[in-house]
């Protein structure tokens, strides 16, 4: 049984027999003995020291706990004996050790031979190769997809860097011994002597002076190279914009303006808008828009080529002036094309229509399934071929307002209205609007849509249609008129969540007769129009009296014949509805049957 020891070795602590100790400690003092007259003795220490620690790790990975003598002694070969290693000043000595296994080298960032991290030169030691090849091929990455820069990146936060001599000696494949360790360190200190004696004191005196004006000129190179290669960026962005923006006026110009290859869809538009030849239109946009993008292609290549020669006054004065006078004339135009929409005028209709106090008007908008497919397919306005192939404006630029009107008829007003650049011209193109409507039985259908033909031009044609209602008219519009319905909510609040509601004209303003049926006024309350009811059960009560009449007299084998004498009394109170039909006989002697509706809403037949 032996003692142990607990030693603290390059930053690492170990449990060690006390016999290894003793031999390890022996062995530490005549490594400092051979390094007495050695430069940097205490640097070359801790590198011996640290390495004997990561052999003493690496021998002590499995369960043994204790390091003892024979592993000091295996240590001691793979470094070497002091004695062995003593290195004159003038020369070095060849190294004469042992190796157990056979050295390999280790990744590491080469910082004292970098050019940036020292990624490429720890490659350079640990492939053999020189890290010039090596930074060419790193060029050639950046420059094609920029996939170097990010790999390099990568490297250098992986890759440690070599700092100690230990991990310098790895990094170039050199065993780590006492004779390296120290070559090592002796070749560093004489490097950095060497550099101080050969310092000009003078030239560094006038350095250190002139060192704001050397930062300055720096800072300055730098910020020259920056700019000059933001500056490259900005000519390779101008030329490819440039050079796009050109080829798409020239296409369009060629296909569109000049020779009309393609139709395009926007053709007509441009023909709406002025009467001048669309080529000419095409010209001028060219000019107008081509020649500054084709100064910015030449600033692009400029920016790109720096001795790219100019184009020449003369050529920069031509164009110029072409570009001035296109500027002009699409100037004109435009103020042509206003003056065509200076005046506006309308063209007024006016129908009326018989409507039964008691019936209730049912109002809807209907859709052309050749122009649209849906009553919500809207279009401010829309150039289109209709059924005869004739070239029209499609517009769905119509409105609905409705108001009380004093006169007892109620009546439809259509106004048509245009622009022009005079009052007649916008007067006839306003009469040149087709618009439809038609009524049928108690209902208005309006159409949603108005058409003129293409020749007339798009000038914000529109139909704007009134329809004047009676006080006291009753009035049901569908869900479609929501979409066109402009009157003053003040007036007319129309709820747009159904088209089950029906509304009276009043005296101010529309009222709801059965929204309250749906939403209530309150909680528990709901509000019923009771003079309503009565009207709709004595209409219901007429007509199921003729019908009977009509029954037993077709039993009887006799016809119904209008009788000026005969009339009809139907009485409402709170026991039900009665309707008697009172008059003269009929041809066998037979008095009218009457009928009786109880307050349950049953019909009571009398014999």
């Amino acid at each position: 049984m032996n003692k142990t020891v607990n030693i603290n070795l390059g930053g690492m602590f170990f449990h060690i027999d006390e016999d290894a100790y003793q031999k390890l400690n022996r062995y530490f003092e005549a490594v400092k003995r051979s390094l007495s007259n050695s430069t940097g003795k205490d640097e070359i220490m801790k590198d011996i020291e640290m390495r004997i620690a990561e052999l003493l790790t690496e021998k002590n990975r499995g369960e043994k706990q204790v390091v003892g003598l024979k592993d000091v002694e295996e240590i001691i070969t793979v470094m070497g004996q002091p004695e062995d290693y003593r290195i004159d000043d003038e020369e070095a000595a060849e190294p004469a050790y042992n190796f157990s296994r056979r050295r390999t080298k280790k990744l590491y960032r080469d910082k004292d031979n970098s050019m940036v991290g020292g990624v490429l030169a720890g490659f350079g030691h640990y492939l053999g190769i020189d890290p010039l090849w090596l930074r060419i091929i790193m060029v050639i990455l950046l420059l094609g997809f920029g996939t170097g820069f990010l790999i390099y990146i990568i490297l250098w936060i992986l890759m440690p860097a070599a700092i100690t001599t230990t991990e310098k000696l790895e990094m170039t494949g050199e065993p780590v011994t006492i004779s390296n360790i120290e070559k090592k360190v002796r070749q560093e200190f004489d490097t950095i002597s060497e550099k101080f004696k050969n310092v000009d004191y003078d030239k560094f005196g006038n350095q250190a002076r002139n060192a704001g004006e050397r930062i300055g000129s720096s800072l300055s190179d730098v910020l020259l190279k920056i700019f000059s290669i933001f500056g490259k960026l900005i000519g390779a962005f101008l030329v490819v914009v440039a050079s796009a923006t050109l080829a798409s006026l020239v296409i369009g110009f060629i296909t569109a303006g000049s020779f009309s290859m393609v139709d395009f869809p926007w053709q007509s538009y441009i023909d709406n808008f002025t009467d001048v030849p669309l080529w000419i239109v095409g010209m001028l946009i060219l000019i107008a828009i081509g020649i500054p993008f084709f100064f910015l292609l030449i600033l692009g290549l400029k920016l790109l080529i720096t001795n790219m020669k100019s184009i020449g006054n003369p050529a920069k004065y031509t164009l110029l002036a072409l570009w001035i006078i296109s500027i002009g004339t699409l100037v004109a135009l435009g103020l042509q094309q206003a003056t065509e929409v200076a005046f506006d005028a309308k063209v007024v209709q006016k129908q009326k229509f018989d409507l039964n106090p008691k019936d209730t008007l049912q109002i809807k908008f209907t859709y052309n399934d050749y122009f649209a497919k849906s009553i919500y397919d809207r279009e401010d306005f829309l150039f289109a071929q209709d059924s005869a192939k004739t070239m029209v404006i499609y517009s769905n630029n119509v409105t609905l307002r409705i108001l009380k009107t004093d006169e007892k008829t109620p009546y439809i007003q259509i106004e048509k209205k245009a622009e022009g650049k005079s009052f007649a011209a916008a007067r006839e193109r306003a009469e040149k609007i087709n618009y439809g409507y038609k009524f049928k039985g108690n209902q208005l259908l309006l159409d949603n849509y108005l058409l003129t033909d293409s020749k007339n031009k798009y000038r914000h044609q529109k139909v704007e249609i009134f329809l004047y209602l009676p006080e006291g008219t009753y009035f049901k519009p569908d869900m479609t008129v929501q979409n066109y319905d402009h009157t003053d909510n003040g007036f007319f609040d129309l709820w747009f969540d159904s088209d089950i509601y029906i509304y009276q004209m009043q005296s101010s303003q529309v009222k709801c007769l059965n929204c309250a049926d749906v939403h209530g006024e309150g909680e528990g309350e709901v509000w019923v129009d009771e003079e309503q009811i009565a009207r709709e059960a004595e209409q219901e009560a007429r007509l199921e009296v003729e019908r009977e009449m009509q029954r037993q007299n077709i039993q009887n084998g006799q016809n119904i014949q209008a009788n000026q004498n005969s009339s009809t009394t139907v009485t409402i109170n709170d026991k039900g509805v009665q309707i008697k039909k009172e008059g003269t006989e009929g041809p066998q002697g037979n008095k009218p049957k009457g009928l009786k509706m109880d307050k349950n809403g049953v019909i009571i037949k009398n014999n």
